[in-house]
């Protein structure tokens, strides 16, 4: 598959916005945010009813009320006593405003980093089912908000113990939320091969746009095309090609979907040389032109 660019890549948010953390409210913490909703629509939101990313890890706890919204192209409708999560740069979309009760939780890579390496490998965080919502029972119910509440305590004090503090309760919460991911997204412990596949899924998800074969990933990964290509395979029943073409085409009816670019604009974008061929790529594995999926995606939502 063609890959050298003839044309600088287009940033892709100044097309869709990338959303940093924000916290006026708690100087110290630019790293980590909560906020309880009761109700009211905080005019800062209007921006999240236009495509947008944000660039944190998020989580919202919602009691009642809410609407629907999108992650990349799957809509929720949001439900009572439910966690919806989301990572940093992942496509979203809210349809309408409407009051929400519930708290949100949002933190950054920064903040991330600082704690155990275990942390950032919990299912939650790496989602391998790509889910985006958690139905909690009434135990969990009394588990989360305990756990919320104290976070909430610890964020509104200052002191020299509060990020420690803010660590260990994100670090519970995390953990028993992971706990609740394995139950409703079975998958069980990870092997050797199956965080092969991890680690090669994360590494298209940062270079897609200028890796295409399956060679330059094993290469990153330190080992041969053909092991890649195996274990890939046996662990996802795909070849490892596919997965880094799906990840192209994801891209692809995103920015198709929520973007005026041109098809021309979108391949070099993508990395490929040639319009023509992105255009033939696209068609074979989606079975419409780029042309095609934009126009009948617009007569389904107008």
């Amino acid at each position: 598959m063609p890959t050298l660019r003839l044309m600088p890549t287009l940033l892709l948010d100044q097309l869709i916005p990338l959303y940093p953390l924000t916290a006026p409210d708690a100087p110290g913490n630019r790293h980590f945010q909560l906020t309880r909703d009761e109700g009211q629509q905080p005019a800062f939101r209007q921006n999240m009813l236009q495509p947008h990313r944000k660039d944190y890890y998020h989580l919202v706890y919602v009691q009642r009320g809410g609407s629907r919204h999108w992650v990349d192209m799957t809509p929720y409708e949001l439900k009572e006593n439910a966690l919806y999560f989301s990572a940093p740069g992942q496509l979203q979309l809210k349809e309408k405003l409407a009051p929400l009760w519930g708290v949100s939780v949002a933190f950054t890579r920064e903040f991330l980093a600082r704690q155990p390496a275990a942390l950032a490998q919990l299912p939650l965080l790496l989602n391998p089912q790509n889910g985006h919502e958690l139905l909690l029972t009434p135990a969990d119910v009394a588990f989360v908000e305990d756990l919320l509440a104290k976070l909430e305590a610890e964020y509104q004090r200052s002191g020299e113990w509060q990020q420690a503090m803010l660590s260990a309760h994100l670090t519970v919460l995390l953990t028993y939320l992971s706990r609740l991911y394995t139950e409703q997204f079975p998958g069980g412990e990870p092997s050797a091969d199956q965080l092969l596949v991890r680690k090669f899924r994360a590494r298209i998800e940062e270079d897609f746009r200028e890796r295409h074969e399956v060679g330059a990933y094993a290469a990153l990964l330190h080992i041969s095309a053909g092991h890649l290509s195996e274990v890939v395979k046996a662990q996802s029943g795909k070849p490892a090609i596919a997965h880094i073409q799906e990840r192209l085409v994801l891209e692809a009816r995103r920015l198709l979907f929520h973007t005026p670019q041109s098809v021309k604009e979108i391949a070099y974008d993508l990395g490929f040389a040639d319009a023509s061929y992105f255009s033939r790529f696209f068609k074979r594995e989606t079975g419409l032109t780029p042309a095609g999926y934009r126009a009948s995606n617009r007569e389904m939502y107008p």
